[in-house]
């Protein structure tokens, strides 16, 4: 049995724009089929014709941690993100100090582990 199926929706892919339905186990997209309401799953979803498009990618933002966590933060910046339909993002290296070695490198990775809500 399949997690997720979401039925009825306007999938956005590849520049078309398809009637759709879309099976998801384990947190991944499984199936994309014009007809997969006979497979079973945990969850269904009646999209309604509503658009269903691939997660965005923001390739310049600005979460300011570590170092300037007042103006912003990796937590409540991903999670505003996610709500605009962000997935993944890269974020300038514009905290104090820079980020310019590998070392503080790895530091912001270990923040964004365990603060991020996106990729």
């Amino acid at each position: 049995m399949h997690d997720l199926l979401i039925t009825n929706a306007r999938v956005v892919n590849n520049h078309v724009i398809t009637e759709q339905d879309v099976l998801v186990s384990d947190k991944r997209i499984t199936h994309i089929d014009a007809d997969l309401q006979h497979k079973p799953a945990k969850r269904v979803i009646d999209a309604g014709g509503k658009f269903l498009i691939p997660g965005m990618i923001d390739d310049q933002v600005h979460f300011r941690e570590p170092g300037l966590t007042h103006k912003a933060e990796i937590a409540t910046e991903s999670r505003a993100a996610i709500a605009g339909g962000i997935t993944s993002f890269m974020d300038m290296p514009n905290v104090s100090p820079p980020t310019l070695t590998v070392d503080m490198l790895r530091d912001k990775y270990r923040i964004g582990a365990k603060r991020a809500r996106a990729n």
